[in-house]
């Protein structure tokens, strides 16, 4: 049947393992509430959150088997995929969400790639959006919404309309991708990435995710006060004042215990 593997590591790095390989690490409703319950975990005690696949293969989607055992009355995920914001379950994580990509990431997979802050893929990984060829839409949602504003609405309805593979240097020259590189070097990418992240204070990082996203769909007069107010309150914070004294000190900040 599958799971989804949890780790984190002395430096605060949480990794969320995709584990199914005999079926290409294709979900089944119970792993996909493990990849939630992840999720919870680590934004609880990590700092950084890499996703990734076992094997070679990110994720194959929802695992077909599985679901043409329920009935269609019956089907759906379960658990909520969403907050009450209505931001993806991935998306909403306060962490940095990396993607480190390896083979083939399709339907629900490409979907939960959308999800994350920053992708990196291996020179064989790619990316398929083929729910047209099942006669869907994309199941999450992140296809039509997500997508577009990643890699524009011409290239991300060509994708959708065709179900066509996005192969990794594609990938990389629309900025879906920030990098790939081969395959055994795929994982230790993103944690290079995620040790990158470490020097930042976790308050900037949930609370610029926070801006980001939201940002997506607020006319910028509401950005400007949200930003502004958000701003203000960096100021009042002990991670403002810990990174001030860094640079006066003359060392790098230490956030860790904060």
């Amino acid at each position: 049947m599958g799971e989804t593997r949890y780790d984190l590591d002395a430096d605060g790095i949480a990794t969320i393992t995709i584990d199914n390989p005999t079926r290409r690490n294709a979900m089944t409703y119970p792993m996909i509430e493990q990849l939630y319950d992840g999720l919870q975990r680590a934004s609880d005690e990590a700092r950084v959150v890499i996703i990734t696949g076992h094997g070679d293969a990110f994720c194959a989607g929802i695992d077909l088997n599985f679901l043409s055992e329920i009935p269609p009355q019956e089907r759906g995920i379960k658990v909520p995929t969403y907050d009450e914001k209505g931001w993806w379950n991935i998306t909403a994580c306060p962490l940095p969400v990396i993607a480190a990509v390896d083979g083939a990431a399709v339907g629900m997979g490409a979907e939960w790639t959308s999800h994350c802050d920053v992708r990196i893929a291996s020179t064989r990984a790619r990316f398929a959006w083929n729910f047209s060829h099942r006669g869907l839409v994309p199941d999450t949602g992140a296809g039509t919404w997500l997508l577009p504003r990643q890699i524009g609405l011409q290239n991300a309805l060509r994708l959708l309309y065709s179900g066509d593979w996005l192969n990794a240097q594609t990938a990389l020259e629309i900025g879906y991708v920030c990098k790939t590189v081969e395959p055994d070097e795929l994982y230790n990418s993103a944690l290079e990435e995620a040790h990158r992240y470490l020097l930042g204070a976790p308050s900037s990082h949930r609370l610029t995710k926070q801006l980001l996203y939201e940002g997506l769909h607020l006319p910028v007069l509401e950005h400007q006060t949200n930003s502004r107010h958000t701003l203000l309150e960096c100021f009042q914070s002990d991670e403002h004042f810990e990174g001030v004294n860094a640079f006066t000190e003359g060392r790098d900040p230490n956030f860790s215990e904060r």
